[in-house]
């Protein structure tokens, strides 16, 4: 029991290093989004501090996932994904996964009239695939600029500057796949009479 605690406890710390890198945020300022010391969430990240809740419960905030996801809690046995949505710059975003690393899939929405956002390029580690679902996605890409119908798919690595947004009044909604660096997309199709 004591091993299994003890390796659940070393795995938080890597955990919280990939979330933080992912999205992009330094030490500081997750410092300052969550109130815990710099120093804190370094010998967090490191393993030279053991996580209680008191640090917990504010970093699964911050990085908007649930507690059970920092701390590798066992499945439930239960295979259904229970989206928590959220916010973020004026999009509805619904993670379609829970599990830190890998690939994570969300599914996005524009509302109607998002369109008036000027485009603020952001670049990151990692590789996006997108497809549009529903209306029509602008898409900014490093010099270009494109524009995206239902059922149009894009992938590209994210060191390149990008953005999203409506390409005209109307909703679009559209599904997200984010992977680590490097990593591609395999297809494999065949067809069998």
């Amino acid at each position: 029991m004591t091993e299994d605690f003890d390796a659940v406890l070393a795995a938080v710390g890597p955990r919280l290093r990939e979330l933080r890198r992912r999205s992009g945020a330094t030490l500081a300022a997750l410092s300052e989004s969550t109130g815990i010391p710099v120093s804190t969430l370094s010998r967090l990240e490191s393993g030279q501090r053991k996580p209680g809740l008191e640090l917990l419960l504010p970093l699964a905030r911050a990085h908007q996932v649930p507690l059970d996801e920092l701390v590798g809690a066992p499945a439930s046995g239960d295979p259904r994904v229970y989206p928590r949505p959220f916010t973020r710059h004026g999009m509805t975003v619904v993670p379609l996964t829970r599990k830190p690393g890998g690939l994570q899939a969300f599914k996005q929405i524009l509302p109607a009239g998002a369109n008036d956002r000027e485009p603020d390029p952001r670049s990151h580690e990692g590789y996006h695939w997108l497809y549009v679902l529903n209306g029509r996605l602008r898409v900014v890409l490093g010099e270009e600029d494109l524009v995206l119908a239902a059922g149009e798919v894009a992938e590209f690595d994210t060191h390149l500057p990008h953005w999203f947004g409506n390409a005209d009044a109307r909703p679009v909604e559209f599904l997200s796949i984010l992977g680590p660096q490097g990593e591609r997309f395999h297809i494999r199709a065949r067809y069998r009479p």
